[in-house]
């Protein structure tokens, strides 16, 4: 292994960026090879040939999984972890090192392009599911790089936007799941993302690559930059910034071996970072190439297998699904012919096959499927397909109605402006449905659409983008060969404008406030009561579970461990995902009605129970109090609610947890309630305050306050005026102006160092 100390200057430095698009620079001398990076996340975009300075050459044929808007729909992080070792197999295979994902940034608004990238609006979900690919591609000596740091959460202005966002919020809901993954999984790589967070470049942040990447969650690996991310390259080697990409033709290099010959910067920096390229590079050299060739069948059952677990059937009136044999079905919907199967920009993949829903139905139910198109996917009106696609329907025994975003409606790169389908689809669905009541609606999109026909619809079908496999895994869904166990990553709203970033997003004049502070998703939508489409964690299946009472203990490691039993009492074997939500009624901080803690997909089969426990990490309940700058649990009497969904609660139990101390420090500044509410020196204080305050009954005022209203020794004004409410008034007043009302100055201090000590 090569050592850092056995380069030159300009050599270290040569290895901070990278030697064309997607290669990192050799050093010959040294014995140090080039290894290869290459676009995800949902399968291996490696370019023919050599690379291109825009990345944009052709792709050689690999699986393309589906995306994380599909995949986090499972809840499944074990089948994430087999994507993830697909993903890694096929890597390898093609001699790639680091592969470019999974992408952790949470759904803030369902505006946001890239968010078929993106696995939940919920932080432990997509943490916990980001684990498990992070390590299944890492078992096969490939590295995961995870992204993009941080709050890289909309495509407009991404390059240059500051993301404004105040301590509570960033982390715990927008580092949680980096930090999950970090802490759980040591990707090899962490990826800058492009923006600024609170002012200040990603790419050259020292709090967020150094502090908090890695003094405060440990991580081991190299930082490397998004495509393009570097805005001063020099401030990134200081911030923790290891590895620029791609190449800078040599300028950055330049400009670091500059500084540190000016002393502007310490040449103990720049080893750092050459030293995590080597140890990257290291670490790839142990990876040996598969002898065998990719199993593409293998990999497209996979692909479809995964697929079949992302579709969440939204809703099932009447039972119309799943379709019963002997029924003349009309296919209609352009996406039936033409799927839309993953998303646009640096993640789009040239897949080995696609299978297509029309393919699929004619496979399965023969000349009993017709099909028309409907309409195109420039979204011009057609009056010829819209009365074809009629009638197809009229004269079926069911319509199943493919509806969805086209590529141009959503990509990387921009932000869509509606979170409504094409008109020209709404129209079409209306005259379907009025000569054909049996209709079924399949979604095809990216990010989240409105639902006006949820209510007219009978059967509703979220197929998301569901890679190469989707159009088989769709009918296998909809003919009842698989059951459907989907549930969504994200809410449905009935309107963009009840959507927390509605008014926030996606901002103006280089800043975006993050306005709605830690109640993002369900959060949101829970604290305020509002009605919504279909929650946050629903989805239905064939059958039907029912729950008995959880059990709730907490465990030896201050964890607590919920157990519950769950029973399949319908008719046919079944997958069911239990959630654990937490909620704390009484909290000396804002927080939302409840949060999701754990969850399982558990196979349950007909008629059988089956006893689900799930663990809540201790850690999980904290919250970030700005006070100390670090995670606090609060003590006291926390709701444990097991469900199907964050509002289709099944069974609540309660349990008490011993509380954190905060340990705050008092000043002047502190107010009365706070250092009477001083879990050591508040019952001290009390008592001097009363002597300071001329109450010759300071003995035993602790005792006439607990027992007698109005007897407490402060609740009353320092001259004998009128009683005054202490959580009112006295409780905020701060100590330090307690001078005001005669009590000396000394005695404030003592009262102060009293409570500190």
């Amino acid at each position: 292994m090569t050592n850092v100390r056995e380069l030159t200057l300009e050599e270290k430095a040569s290895l901070l960026s990278g030697k064309d698009f997607w290669t990192t620079k050799n050093i010959g001398r040294a014995g140090v090879p080039s290894i290869m990076m290459t676009d995800g996340p949902h399968g291996l975009r490696k370019q023919t040939g050599s690379s291109d300075n825009l990345g944009i050459n052709d792709s050689i044929p690999a699986t393309c999984f589906p995306p994380a808007v599909g995949l986090g729909s499972a809840f499944d992080p074990d089948l994430a972890e087999k994507v993830g070792v697909a993903l890694g197999v096929e890597s390898a295979i093609e001699d790639v090192s680091v592969l470019l994902g999974p992408g952790v940034n949470i759904k803030r608004s369902p505006l946001c392009g890239r968010n078929f990238e993106y696995f939940s609006e919920d932080p432990h979900h997509a943490g916990v599911v980001a684990t498990g690919m992070v390590r299944g591609m890492q078992s096969q000596t490939v590295g995961a790089s995870l992204k993009h740091f941080a709050a890289n959460n909309q495509e407009t202005d991404r390059m240059r936007v500051s993301a404004d966002v105040d301590p509570r919020p960033l982390r715990e809901i927008y580092f949680r799941a980096f930090e999950r993954v970090v802490k759980n999984a040591q990707p090899w790589t962490v990826m800058c993302s492009y923006n600024k967070v609170n002012g200040t470049y990603a790419s050259e942040h020292p709090w967020l690559l150094t502090d908090v990447l890695r003094d405060d969650w440990g991580f081991e690996g190299l930082v490397v930059s998004d495509w393009g991310a570097v805005n001063d390259r020099v401030k990134g080697v200081a911030a923790g910034l290891d590895l620029e990409m791609p190449s800078s033709g040599g300028v950055t290099d330049a400009q670091i071996v500059d500084a540190v010959r000016r002393g502007d910067l310490d040449e103990a920096l720049v080893d750092r970072a050459a030293q995590r390229v080597l140890d990257l590079v290291e670490k790839s050299g142990h990876r040996e190439k598969p002898d065998d060739p990719l199993d593409v069948d293998a990999h497209h059952a996979l692909a479809r297998e995964a697929a079949t677990r992302s579709v969440v059937l939204l809703k099932n009136e009447g039972s119309l699904l799943p379709l019963s044999e002997g029924q003349d079905i009309a296919l209609i919907g352009e996406f039936a012919r033409t799927p839309r199967y993953q998303g646009g920009g640096s993640s789009h993949i040239n897949p080995t096959r696609v299978d297509t829903a029309l393919d699929s139905f004619t496979r399965a139910a023969g000349d009993r499927v017709s099909f028309a198109p409907g309409f195109t996917f420039d979204g011009e009106p057609s009056e010829s397909l819209r009365a074809e696609a009629v009638e197809a329907a009229r004269s079926s025994d069911v319509a199943v109605l493919f509806l969805g975003l086209p590529d141009a409606a959503e990509s990387e790169g921009f932000d869509r402006t509606t979170i409504d389908l094409p008109a020209d689809q709404i129209e079409l669905l209306d005259e379907v449905v009025e000569a054909n009541p049996r209709t079924v609606v399949v979604l095809s999109n990216g990010g989240v659409v409105s639902l006006p026909f949820a209510d007219t619809v009978p059967a509703i079908v979220e197929g998301w983008l569901l890679g190469q496999a989707g159009g088989s895994a769709v009918v296998d869904i909809l003919t009842g060969a698989s059951d459907p166990s989907g549930r969504l990553s994200e809410t449905i709203p009935h309107r963009l404008e009840d959507n927390p970033s509605f008014g926030n997003f996606p901002g103006e004049l280089g800043h975006v406030r993050y306005g709605e502070g830690i109640h993002v998703g369900y959060r949101w939508y829970d604290k305020r009561g509002l009605d919504v489409a279909f929650p946050f964690g629903h989805g239905l299946t064939y059958t039907e579970f029912e729950y008995g009472e959880p059990a709730v203990r907490v465990n030896g490691q201050g964890d607590i461990d919920v157990s519950v039993g769950v029973t399949n009492v319908g008719p046919r074997d079944g997958r069911e995902v239990v959630q654990v939500y937490i909620g704390r009624d009484e909290s000396a901080v804002d927080r939302s009605p409840r949060e999701l803690k754990a969850f399982s997909s558990v196979e349950i089969a007909s008629g059988q129970t089956r006893f689900v426990t799930l663990t809540v990490d201790r850690s999980d309940l904290a919250y970030w109090d700005i006070r100390v700058d670090r995670f606090v649990v609060e003590g006291g009497t926390y709701r444990v609610e097991v469900g199907a969904s964050s509002r289709d609660i099944r069974g609540e139990a309660s349990v008490s947890i011993d509380g954190d101390d905060p340990d705050v420090e008092l000043t002047r500044e502190s107010s009365l309630g706070e250092v009477l509410a001083h879990p050591k020196a508040g019952p001290a204080a009390r008592q001097r305050l009363a002597e300071f305050m001329g109450n010759p009954e300071a003995d035993d005022a602790e005792q006439k306050s607990e027992s007698e209203p109005g007897t407490d020794p402060v609740s009353e004004g320092p001259a004998g005026d009128e009683p005054m409410d202490l959580d009112m008034m006295i409780a905020s007043f701060p100590v330090g102006r307690l001078v005001s009302f005669g009590v000396p100055q000394d005695k404030v201090d003592e009262l102060i160092e009293l409570a500190r000590s």
